[in-house]
């Protein structure tokens, strides 16, 4: 796709804040070419934009929250912005009633679903890419993320959980077309031991079975249990995708992930355009 991509007209869709609990509304909108994805707080009248940037992540605990100069704040954005990347789209409004985007099913699935019904539009405008020019490195304790010069983009992720339904995980997308198909519906994850800490602590109110792979210490608890081979770290590559794409850009380059999250993520953006020598812009 050499030229940029909004969606064709407006649509809605509702749901639960994962973490809030707060039911909300999210519309998608087309913008302009050289828009990006720009996020609007649609319950409040005043200052209520908020672009969906690097610099503008404020939180990165269990979830990616973003905020403008005036203090007004969206969280749990990762899940639509990997959806967004997945299907190509550049130049996005999206307008949510409330602080957080709707859980869905704790995967991009549904928000996959918004934008085709949306239907894409191809612009007049050819898409810019952030090309890595130099291998940039981040590491935290045991955790890690690297983004090396490559012809494309590819993105190799492996976890290693201390429990038996989940392990030693690895997989690699190696082409963002295999999105849909291959990461979309891997839904996030939780353990039921830790859920009535998490909710003292403001985190998970509308987790559910619903929204969210549940696991006791015997296994997954969902009827049907998961959905695909490798599901656990599908979905981290999913919350990456979504977390790289707030640099505003499609990046060129190879990720290669080791138990990174939310934080990981944003340091890396944050290191990029820290030194001009590493990216172009092509």
């Amino acid at each position: 796709m050499t030229y940029q991509q909004t969606v064709c007209k407006k649509e809605v869709i509702s749901g639960i804040g994962l973490h809030t609990g707060e039911m909300v509304k999210l519309v998608i909108s087309p913008l302009k070419e050289d828009s990006g994805i720009i996020f609007k707080r649609s319950d409040i009248s005043t200052d209520n934009i908020i672009p969906a940037k690097f610099f503008n992540v404020i939180h990165t605990k269990l979830c990616t929250e973003i905020s403008n100069k005036n203090g007004i704040r969206i969280a749990t954005i990762e899940h639509i912005m990997a959806a967004l990347w997945g299907m190509s789209i550049d130049n996005a409004l999206i307008e949510v009633s409330g602080p957080e985007v709707p859980a869905m099913d704790g995967s991009s699935k549904e928000f996959i679903n918004l934008i085709k019904r949306a239907g894409i539009k191809t612009q007049s405008k050819k898409r810019r890419s952030l090309k890595i020019l130099d291998t940039i490195k981040v590491v935290d304790e045991d955790k890690e993320i690297v983004i090396r010069s490559a012809t494309d983009f590819t993105i190799d992720f492996n976890i290693d959980f201390n429990h038996k339904s989940i392990g030693h995980q690895s997989y690699n997308l190696d082409d963002s077309t295999k999105f849909e198909n291959e990461i979309g519906n891997a839904r996030t994850f939780g353990f039921l031991s830790d859920v009535e800490f998490l909710k003292k602590k403001g985190f998970a109110r509308g987790a559910s079975l619903d929204n969210s792979i549940g696991l006791n210490e015997n296994g997954v608890v969902n009827d049907g249990g998961l959905r695909c081979e490798n599901e656990f770290v599908k979905h981290k590559i999913l919350d990456c995708v979504g977390d790289l794409f707030l640099s505003g850009y499609r990046i060129v380059g190879n990720v290669k992930a080791s138990k990174a999250g939310h934080n990981l993520n944003n340091t890396i953006l944050k290191k990029i355009f820290n030194n001009t020598d590493s990216y172009k812009i092509i």
